[in-house]
């Protein structure tokens, strides 16, 4: 059940970048570029995100464990250290230079463009580099 709930969480978050085009990266580059051209549709994309998942944060927050999964997986760690800023200056930077982050990356990969496919495989090697620095 829990991989049918996954897999369902997923397919509805795809769909949902695809309808707000955060999967095209001008779209989420004219949003972050506010001193030229802005382009404020994303704020509602967020307001809608927003709309929809407080509630439902606050429905659960006080629940012993979530629907499909025996617990929570709530990270203990609370440290601000250096491989969190590094981690954090990289993602910005990727964001913000080509405008793709790693839902709307993966999700892009349906309009087999070259450039998405080339984001995803650095994407991805970053992980596993990443991996083996731990």
């Amino acid at each position: 059940m829990n991989k049918i709930v996954s897999l369902l969480c997923g397919i509805v978050f795809g769909i949902g970048l695809v309808i707000s085009e955060m999967i095209n990266p001008e779209k989420v580059l004219g949003f972050l570029n506010i001193f030229k051209d802005w382009d404020p549709s994303l704020v509602f994309v967020m307001i809608g995100a927003l709309l929809v998942s407080t509630p439902v944060f606050h429905l659960f927050k006080n629940k012993k464990k979530p629907l499909f999964s025996s617990n929570f997986l709530i990270s203990s760690n609370k440290e601000v250290d250096k491989k969190l800023i590094i981690g954090s200056v990289f993602f910005g930077a990727g964001w913000g230079l080509i405008g793709l982050c790693p839902g709307p990356a993966i999700t892009s990969l349906a309009l087999l463009n070259i450039n998405s496919a080339l984001f995803v495989t650095a994407m991805f090697t970053g992980f596993y580099i990443g991996l083996k620095v731990n």
